[in-house]
């Protein structure tokens, strides 16, 4: 039977006295697929499906519950059939931070999302509660980058003197990965996930005690990982930049913050942002491979415009730190671009 028809039925024995209005709410990067459902009163709701050949709804479940607890606005679960991969969530909306943010409301959505990012990390973990982002995890993200940007986007095979290099870069990055403070990580903390709950308070969908902004989603690959990466996350974001000054200030408002909420970041800002950026480029590393992918093996060709954004933030970090250097001087290559003779190994 068509999964349409599937989720038509599952969402009638839901609301079975009501008639209920079906429409397509998002798509994201996996076969997860998101529909709003209205209600006679006008209340909405959101219906996630997500086929369990392909989707897993349990670590969902599961950190939905911890995010809430934790006093964010992550949705709230009504519902659930594990076997047909349906959930029946509350709606945050249809405004993401990447609609509204610009240079004036920046300041204001930034430290909403600060505070829900704080009080994610403080949130008490035991042990088993998160997968840890360790060695094995990051080098398969990184190997994204050779196998799916460089192999499949550009076409190109690195000898193997370019191999031994890219994988001197990869061992740093995941040697200071791994040293860092171990905290939650969201794994995808950027505009595109984090929704502006407009009219909260006033509308049904919205209890007036809960802490609005931002809605938090798409938080089911989270780990327990180095404190930086939801913060280089959210900050260079590959959906939308900043003058490095504007960047600057939001993290160093973010490092104050989690300071006095006693996360253990470092008490020296210098260093903070060291692993910052080199979180960051373990990352960008990641995402280019992802877009890659997306394109070439998904047919989701809407991620390439957004390639030079997240390449530019690598180079930039690249180019700053003498450790990383031989991989910008190996893109340069890669590229064909004139090497700056002011390049040190």
């Amino acid at each position: 039977m068509p999964r349409t028809v599937l989720l038509r039925d599952w969402i009638a024995r839901q609301f079975p006295d009501q008639a209920c209005r079906i429409e397509p709410a998002s798509a994201d990067a996996s076969f997860r697929r998101y529909f709003r459902v209205t209600l006679d009163d006008g209340t909405t709701r959101i219906v996630m499906d997500a086929p369990p050949e392909h989707e897993d709804c349990r670590p969902f479940l599961k950190i939905a519950a911890l995010l809430r607890a934790a006093g964010v606005n992550a949705p709230e679960v009504y519902a659930e059939d594990l076997a047909q991969g349906f959930l029946l969530l509350s709606d945050l909306g249809g405004t993401t931070y990447l609609d509204r943010l610009d240079a004036a409301s920046a300041p204001a959505l930034y430290r909403d999302a600060c505070r829900a990012l704080i009080a994610m990390q403080r949130a008490p973990l035991a042990a088993e509660a998160l997968p840890a982002y360790d060695r094995a995890l990051l080098e398969r993200e990184l190997q994204l980058f050779p196998e799916w940007y460089l192999g499949h986007h550009l076409g190109v095979t690195l000898d193997s003197a370019q191999q031994a290099t890219l994988r001197t870069v990869f061992d740093t990055l995941i040697a200071n990965n791994l040293a860092q403070p171990q905290v939650f990580v969201h794994r995808d903390y950027h505009s595109r996930n984090l929704m502006l709950i407009e009219g909260a308070g006033s509308s049904a969908n919205f209890p007036a005690n809960f802490p609005a902004n931002p809605g938090i989603l798409d938080f089911q690959d989270a780990v327990l990982g180095p404190i930086t990466y939801d913060a280089v996350s959210l900050f260079r974001d590959a959906y939308i930049n900043w003058e490095e000054d504007r960047e600057l200030d939001f993290v160093i408002r973010y490092w104050e913050a989690a300071r006095q909420a006693g996360l253990p970041v470092h008490a020296d800002f210098a260093d903070f942002y060291r692993d910052y950026e080199w979180m960051g480029a373990q990352r960008q590393l990641k995402v280019l491979g992802i877009f890659a992918r997306l394109c070439h093996r998904d047919g989701k060709d809407g991620y390439l415009k957004d390639m030079p954004r997240v390449l530019g933030y690598l180079r930039h970090t690249c180019e700053r730190y003498l450790e990383l250097r031989p991989l910008a001087r190996l893109l340069d290559k890669i590229e064909q671009r004139p090497v700056d003779v002011g390049y040190t190994f």
